[in-house]
């Protein structure tokens, strides 16, 4: 990452840190949310910018972790965040795991048709079963907490929780991203019939990277339900993945501040055309301007918002 991009992420993150400071409770929960969705954002930027595999089913590893976190925690009593995080995370992981192995096997559409298959089997059973409570969803009665030393339970600490884990996983991928893994994960999105030719096993390396994927987004999803306390089938549904897949283009592919840059313009976006204020009786309607917005900004931002700078140069 160069000096210039690195001081931008650095002073994104030091704008997020002192935000509460200015911010009421509608502001503080309104970028916790985002947050949340960055933390989405990243999972699939892994996948898409840079491997190469179009996943569109993304929200069921986000919907797992979810599910995990309200399904795991005790009725009545505190979880204790040292267990009740990791736990959210592996279930995410395994699904990753199962789901990758099967669908890696295919290419192209076939692999997007077959992961968006996985997500709507995933959808469909906490929609028609009893396990995540049907359409009317479950909630989330007590929320984790460590100790003394934290409770997610109030909105500055769930902030200020929710930022670390958006700046440890924005560093941990951009740190994988330029060891030899992360190298030859460049080189499967680039040309991986060259990778094969020169000796490596590319199934490995996306399967690993899968299954990275799957449990970010299984982190995101877990504090997306400690922050509702409530998680329901939609969570899991093509809908969602598509919207974070948007994000990631909005921001633009191959860049991790990007996935950062798309995930805020997107909720903004849709704060903006959801305002009433702004828009009056049109703000019923806020999907059409928000999808022309985004039309407008592939075609004019062929590489994102991340690549207005160079295109204003």
């Amino acid at each position: 990452m160069q000096r210039s991009q690195l001081m931008f992420v650095a002073a994104v993150f030091a704008a997020l840190a002192t935000y509460p400071l200015l911010a009421g409770s509608f502001g503080v929960d309104f970028v916790t949310k985002t947050m949340i969705f960055a933390v989405f954002a990243l999972s699939l930027e892994l996948l898409v910018g840079h491997t190469g595999l179009v996943c569109f089913g993304q929200a069921a590893f986000f919907g797992i972790g979810a599910y995990a976190a309200v399904l795991l925690a005790p009725q009545g009593d505190a979880a204790s965040i040292l267990w009740l995080l990791p736990a959210s995370v592996l279930a995410a992981a395994l699904y990753a795991l199962f789901v990758g192995a099967l669908s890696l096997r295919t290419k192209g559409v076939y692999f997007i048709m077959v992961t968006l298959a996985f997500a709507q089997m995933a959808y469909y059973v906490v929609h028609d079963t009893p396990l995540g409570g049907g359409t009317d969803g479950i909630y989330l009665t007590v929320k984790p907490a460590l100790g003394s030393l934290l409770d997610l339970a109030k909105p500055l600490p769930l902030y200020g929780f929710t930022l670390a884990c958006l700046v440890l996983v924005f560093a941990f991928l951009a740190l994988l991203l330029r060891s030899p893994f992360g190298r030859a994960l460049a080189g499967i999105r680039v040309n991986e019939q060259r990778m094969r030719a020169t000796g490596f096993s590319t199934y490995p390396y996306k399967l690993a990277a899968f299954v990275i994927s799957g449990a970010i987004a299984g982190l995101a999803g877990f504090l997306f339900a400690v922050k509702d306390g409530f998680v329901n089938p939609e969570l899991m549904s093509w809908h969602q993945s598509g919207a974070v897949l948007i994000m990631i283009i909005l921001g633009g592919l191959g860049h991790l501040r990007g996935a950062l840059i798309g995930a805020f313009a997107f909720a903004l976006l849709e704060e903006l055309f959801k305002s009433e204020a702004v828009f009056g009786s049109f703000a019923r309607h806020w999907h059409l301007g928000l999808g022309l917005t985004i039309i407008a900004c592939v075609a004019l931002l062929p590489r994102g918002l991340v690549g207005v700078p160079g295109q204003l140069r």
